[in-house]
């Protein structure tokens, strides 16, 4: 057997591993992430929100049966949240008991700045850890632009330096899964460190697949209409296209309602469902209770585009650009100004009769 011909069956296995830990892969996905496990480089997964980023992390922890252990990326997170932070209290309370210690001060600091007052926060465990785990670093993009250098060194080195201690070294090199939803770009220093994929909206049969698998009861027919509906749903103009976890959710909706099939019958009952799959104000107004012959609800494409954009590229006239309110005073203003100037115009004509 070729190299080649191994590599596929490898990248073949661990979709079928992660299809079982519930999680359909497909094979340039795949291949990242056995890059990822033979070159013990971080991973970086860039996509929109909802498109099962985070679930890659998951599946691939439940495949390899190790932690997993995730750090929540949020704006003003810092060292000490990620990293790692002193037990402030119990210090202050073995100072206290340190007093009446005839020990020499450099030694009660020592004892002061030791491991048992180490509060280990995400990083630090993962570094830790006797066995690999896997490290989810989720929504990196949320995080300023600072605490990207703290995660330098552990990326690179899998070392972390704490003042007090000196550097720590990773007992096992943790499997790292880093998710970004685009909101900002990350520096190249931490592109440089991580290999990379993207993951895109899945297609028809991805998504059947997986709403097949999650949700049994929606198999057959009903799946397809659904999937087939969420499709259509985002290639159009909205302010949040629903990902698949919104398709879940909506999925398990409708099978809570007891709707069997998509059709004009039960078109009420099904806009009643799309709280859990259009999640803005602006997309739920295109939306209407009509139902269409293809046994699908009926989307108003035109009044949704007029919600959703912005502002038209060549406005009509000059003021489609100025708020109702102003072009209410503007027409108030201009009415009083006609009135002036006709009254102007007429004590002029009675001046002249006069003379």
């Amino acid at each position: 057997m070729s190299a080649a011909s191994s590599r596929m069956s490898e990248v073949v296995a661990l979709q079928h591993a992660l299809q079982e830990a519930g999680y359909i892969a497909e094979g340039p996905l795949a291949a990242a992430i056995l890059l990822t496990l033979d070159l013990g480089r971080p991973l970086l997964l860039e996509g929109d929100a909802g498109v099962g980023k985070t679930e890659v992390a998951k599946a691939l922890a439940a495949v390899r049966g190790a932690k997993l252990i995730r750090l929540q990326c949020y704006e003003g997170l810092d060292a000490h949240a990620a990293m790692y932070e002193w037990n402030y209290q119990r210090q202050l309370l073995a100072i206290k008991l340190l007093e009446h210690d005839e020990r020499p001060m450099a030694e009660k600091e020592q004892d002061i700045f030791s491991e048992r007052y180490l509060l280990t926060r995400p990083l630090l465990e993962a570094i830790r850890c006797a066995n690999p785990p896997v490290l989810l670093i989720d929504e990196v993009d949320r995080a300023d632009e600072a605490f990207e250098a703290y995660l330098l060194e552990l990326l690179s080195d899998f070392q972390m330096s704490i003042p007090e201690l000196g550097t720590i070294h990773a007992v096992s090199r943790p499997v790292v899964v880093i998710t970004s939803n685009g909101t900002r770009e990350l520096s190249d220093a931490l592109r440089r460190r991580c290999l990379y994929q993207y993951i895109d909206y899945p297609d028809f049969a991805k998504e059947l697949a997986i709403v097949e698998m999650r949700a049994p009861g929606a198999a057959g027919e009903l799946a397809r209409q659904l999937v087939e509906f969420v499709q259509s749903v985002r290639r159009m103009d909205l302010v949040k296209k629903p990902g698949i976890a919104e398709t879940l959710d909506w999925t398990a909706a409708v099978l809570r309602l007891g709707i069997s099939t998509l059709d004009d019958d039960g078109a009420e009952r099904i806009l009643e469902t799309l709280s859990a799959l259009i999640k803005t104000r602006a997309d739920r107004a295109g939306f209407t209770g009509r139902s269409s012959p293809a046994s699908r609800l009926h989307v108003d494409r035109r009044a949704l585009a007029g919600r959703c954009r912005r502002r038209p590229a060549h406005p009509p006239h000059g003021l489609c650009r100025i708020p109702a309110r102003q072009r209410l005073w503007r027409r108030r203003f201009d009415a009083c100004a006609r009135r002036c100037e006709c009254g102007r115009r007429l004590r002029r004509r009675r001046s002249c009769a006069g003379a």
